[in-house]
């Protein structure tokens, strides 16, 4: 291609009909039948590319630990136009023989077998509260601390967007897109610890 933000990528047309055909059969009620046409990986380049910015902060001694989590939705990280980030599960685990919750804001799940704390949030956008500005708190006290700063994981899914920018237009004639859909999820989140 001439254009070097284009790449061309062929479909075998026989090989995709033969599987709308054994799609067909299994779901023969459908009125249409989705398939994926191109999945692929993005790796942020920075807070600015990401669409939730995050921020770790534990504070503690011995007998207690007090845990923060900074969040921002960030709408400047996708490329059309901004979509809600969705199912939003934050998950920490916390060491240090934790006898008692002390502190939850907003309500969370403590698991005790697997010593981690689980925060959800049904979406967030620009419209949400404070911008989708917002903090997660924890306090727990402790019977062998101190606990030791531990990596956040973080999930969350989007609809409508995508981080890259990515479009496809089916060039040929026979065939047509009826829909494209575009849709996002984390990954692997890295955050910024403090301790």
């Amino acid at each position: 291609m001439s254009n070097v933000d284009t790449k061309e990528f062929w479909v075998n047309m026989p090989n995709l009909m033969s599987h709308l055909r054994r799609v067909a059969d299994q779901k023969p009620q459908a009125t249409y039948y989705n398939v994926d046409m191109i999945k692929y990986q993005v790796r942020p380049s920075g807070i600015q590319s990401t669409p939730l910015n995050l921020a770790v902060s534990w504070r503690g001694d011995t007998t207690s630990t007090d845990l923060r989590i900074d969040y921002k939705y960030n709408m400047e990280a996708m490329a059309a136009a901004p979509s809600p980030l969705h199912n939003i599960h934050f998950l920490v685990p916390v060491d240090g023989g934790v006898a008692k919750l002390q502190a939850m804001i907003p309500t969370a799940t403590w698991n005790p077998e697997q010593q981690n704390i689980l925060w959800k949030i049904s979406s967030l956008s620009q419209r949400s509260e404070n911008g989708g500005v917002g903090a997660l708190l924890g306090r727990f006290q402790l019977t062998e601390g101190p606990s030791k700063p531990s990596q956040l994981a973080v999930q969350f899914t989007s609809e409508g967007s995508t981080l890259s920018g990515c479009d496809i237009q089916l060039v040929g004639t026979g065939y047509r897109l009826s829909l494209v859909k575009k849709r996002f999820a984390a990954g692997q989140c890295l955050c910024v610890r403090e301790a």
